[in-house]
């Protein structure tokens, strides 16, 4: 049963795949605790009124404003709009909604418009809610410390379903600045994004990144370090789209309770900054 003192969430993108599967863990949450409650659903301009499930969906701008926090899979240009639009002033006395955004492929553009957002408004945004890919961050972080690029190659394979339209993902990218972090390197400069042809032997402490997508694959990742006589795969597989939901759930109550703007990651809301 939901309390009086439930966060009004919306969900952005409420017709798609992440859409549908957070709108789902909100209901589930809402029954089991009733900390949370859906306040709108909205999707692409054009949807206003149509069904999902036995909502009816609204617009953005209504959603902004019945929301105290929205949560956001779907694209890098509909999430830096949307950003933009949350940061936007407010009538004295509401509250600007704080944005949980699990888009990736941003470009320059969209970063800056988060970037200004993020100076009015919490933002939390991850290539990866699952709290099993945080620590893994912190695992391969710490390997790319103590292995070494004279011995030890670095190589981060990923898999995803036939639908995703950016490579590598945004947690293999992750995965690639944790390690380049470990190793106190510029990934944009360290890194090998596609072999093909005559490629020549591999650059000495370059991440190399090998990408597969097929099928339903909801996300494979490893990350192998390779040396002559061994190899150490550190490696998580997602099974379920619930759980990249439920942390988002979890960033988004996390969010509420911030009172500095800023843009923030997983990494803030589980802890694991240090």
């Amino acid at each position: 049963m939901t309390s009086s003192s439930a966060v009004n969430i919306g969900v952005a993108g409420a017709l798609g795949r992440m859409g549908q599967v957070v709108t789902a863990a909100l209901d589930s949450r809402s029954e089991a605790q009733g900390d949370v409650t859906v306040s709108a659903l909205f999707d692409r301009v054009g949807t206003e009124g149509s069904l999902s499930g036995a909502r009816i969906l609204t617009s953005a701008v209504e959603a902004i404003e019945a929301s105290r926090v929205i949560i956001d899979f779907t694209l890098p240009k509909a999430s830096a709009a949307l950003a933009r639009s949350c940061a936007e002033p407010r009538a004295v006395g509401t509250v600007r909604p704080a944005l949980i955004i699990g888009s990736t492929g941003f470009d320059a553009e969209d970063e800056a418009m988060l970037a200004a957002a993020a100076t009015q408004i919490v933002i939390v945004r991850s290539g990866n809610f699952s709290l099993g890919v945080n620590m893994l961050l912190g695992l391969v972080r710490q390997a790319a410390r103590a292995l070494g690029p004279k011995a030890y190659d670095i190589e981060v394979l990923e898999a995803h379903h036939r639908r995703k339209i950016d490579a590598p993902s945004g947690t293999a990218l992750m995965l690639g600045e944790a390690a380049a972090a470990g190793r106190g390197i510029d990934l944009a400069s360290h890194s090998d994004r596609g072999r093909d042809g005559l490629t020549g032997p591999r650059t000495e402490g370059n991440i190399g990144f090998s990408v597969q997508r097929g099928g339903g694959i909801v996300g494979e990742h490893s990350v192998l370090f390779a040396a002559e006589d061994e190899i150490l795969t550190l490696s998580h597989s997602a099974r379920d789209r619930g759980l990249f939901a439920r942390g988002a759930v979890e960033a988004a109550l996390w969010a509420v309770a911030q009172s500095k703007p800023g843009l923030y990651d997983m990494q803030d809301v589980l802890g694991l900054k240090a």
